[in-house]
């Protein structure tokens, strides 16, 4: 019996809205999570009784049950890189650099040779633009916008604009990465978005989280051998995602990385990963700094 004096005949409990199982004649339910997507959620249960039904709902938070493995770095090249390049976005393809650069009035889009920094290709974009993230699928290149609700399509090799595309569910475009068949985003919330390759519409997200909290501002990403590498906006780190469920497996420390460039008055933070599947080697740059890292990974 419930506080209201009726029978109950059965619940259904939903997660957002899935499905996930039912009890009868009132009966405790224990909630299995093992499968479900890690973050921010609403748990609905719906109540039949005496030829009534009522819908509960109540938020739940559902955290990975396991804390980050912790990591660290040796540097082991590094490469010049344009000082006055605002990196958003940065990804290999066949070898070649490509690099998306902020800041209205001076967004760009370049193809760059690693060793030497030499610009290969550059494009401007419009002043009203604040470039964002950037990834190549399929020989076109797809590129994020910060606040304009809009992302751009390249040919790859001649950088002629072919198309654009909205951001439909999201307001902003911070990052974007791809692992062959689905390209990601990320828009400064706590959602990574999965896009529909053809049509670039959200179809559904994850949201990366730790043992402790559900994290936000994921900024540029990368995809390297099955996982998302995600640095957060204004810290010196960068995340292990695991794609199917959110869960944040590890933590890359950074920490003292920019010690390692020069300083200067418009030097800002950590943004950039590039991961070669070619040789197996990732590196990492930021906002306003003049090298380029080739770096190891290691646990600490």
């Amino acid at each position: 019996m419930n506080s209201k004096n009726k029978e109950i005949d059965s619940v259904s409990y939903f997660l957002g809205d899935n499905y996930i199982n039912s009890s009868t004649n009132g009966s405790d339910f224990k909630l299995e999570l093992g499968d479900a997507l890690l973050g921010n959620h609403n748990l609905k249960a719906i109540v039949y009784s005496d030829e009534t039904t009522d819908t509960l709902t109540k938020p739940v938070k559902i955290l990975n049950t396991q804390a980050p493995v912790i990591y660290t770095y040796e540097i082991v090249n590094s490469y010049p890189h344009d000082i006055t390049s605002y990196t958003q976005g940065l990804e290999f393809h066949d070898d070649i650099l490509y690099e998306s650069i902020g800041q209205y009035g001076k967004s760009k889009l370049r193809k760059l040779d690693l060793e030497s920094g030499e610009v290969l290709q550059e494009i401007e974009l419009d002043e009203q633009y604040f470039a964002e993230g950037l990834t190549v699928l399929d020989d076109k290149l797809y590129q994020l916008t910060w606040q304009e609700g809009e992302g751009f399509i390249y040919d790859l090799e001649s950088f002629e604009k072919t198309g654009t595309f909205g951001y439909n569910q999201s307001k902003e475009g911070w990052g974007l990465c791809n692992n062959g068949e689905k390209i990601f985003k990320s828009d400064g919330t706590e959602k990574i978005w999965i896009l529909d390759p053809e049509t670039l519409a959200e179809q559904s997200y994850i949201q990366p989280a730790t043992h402790k909290s559900v994290a936000t501002k994921f900024n540029e990403l990368e995809w390297v051998n099955g996982k998302i590498y995600a640095n957060t906006y204004q810290f010196p780190s960068v995340a292990i995602i695991n794609p199917e469920n959110g869960a944040i497996e590890g933590l890359i420390n950074f920490k003292d990385l920019k010690n390692n460039v020069t300083q200067h008055s418009k030097l800002d933070v950590l943004n950039g990963i590039a991961y070669n599947p070619k040789t197996d080697k990732l590196y990492v740059t930021g906002k306003n700094w003049d090298k380029i890292f080739e770096v190891k990974i290691m646990e600490k």
